[in-house]
């Protein structure tokens, strides 16, 4: 799983559209389908089949971008984080336990494959056989990796009105997500800007 997964994890917490708040992890079937968009089942399972998806699985899911929204939090520190869990963030310290014992949870040894014809390729294997474990693991480890790499120092609230998503900035002047923020936030600029001026002019004599 890359660690980009960290990010789409954070990012089931969202705005809704209408001015408040989605949870996409809120429901076991709303896991199921975050983890088929992901298009990466872990050690080739589909944990999105049969019963592995169950609310244990969802609230230790939930448990983890806990930690994840905290340390992000603190990353993006001294400028203000997302704010839908700001008041009620997991301590840094808790979020750190949390996230290297989730990770540890599913050990991996290095395998080494080489088919007859081609070169030889090396990758890390699960070592136990739990798809809820393993997709548990994977996640956490995706957070410690990105946490622990250079898009850390790049990471960022986004600014814009009613927007709640986390980002890594791509460039030096950006200051949203995506565009439509980026939009929103000017008009809501240009509107402040005016609703000033005319308050200034309707209290002069």
């Amino acid at each position: 799983m890359e660690r980009w997964a960290a990010l789409e994890l954070a990012s089931t917490i969202r705005h809704d559209g209408e001015g408040g708040v989605a949870d996409d992890l809120a429901t076991v079937q709303g896991l199921k389908d975050w983890i088929l968009r992901q298009h990466a089942p872990p050690a080739g399972h589909d944990p999105a089949a049969g019963d592995v998806v169950d609310e244990n699985l969802r609230l230790r899911v939930v448990e983890v971008r806990r930690a994840v929204r905290a340390l992000f939090a603190r990353a993006v520190s001294p400028t203000r984080p997302s704010p839908p869990d700001a008041h009620r963030l997991m301590p840094a310290d808790r979020a750190v336990a949390h996230l290297n014992a989730t990770a540890a949870l599913v050990p991996v040894v290095p395998q080494l494959d080489w088919p007859p014809e081609g070169p030889p390729e090396a990758r890390l294997s699960a070592t136990r056989d739990d798809p809820q474990a393993t997709l548990l693991a994977a996640l956490a480890r995706a957070a410690v990796e990105f946490l622990g790499g250079p898009e850390r120092g790049r990471l960022r609230a986004c600014t814009a009105p009613r927007c709640v998503r986390y980002f890594v900035k791509g460039h030096g002047r950006q200051e949203w997500c995506k565009p439509s923020c980026g939009n929103r936030a000017r008009a809501a600029r240009h509107y402040e800007r005016h609703h000033r001026a005319q308050n200034g002019a309707s209290a002069q004599p």
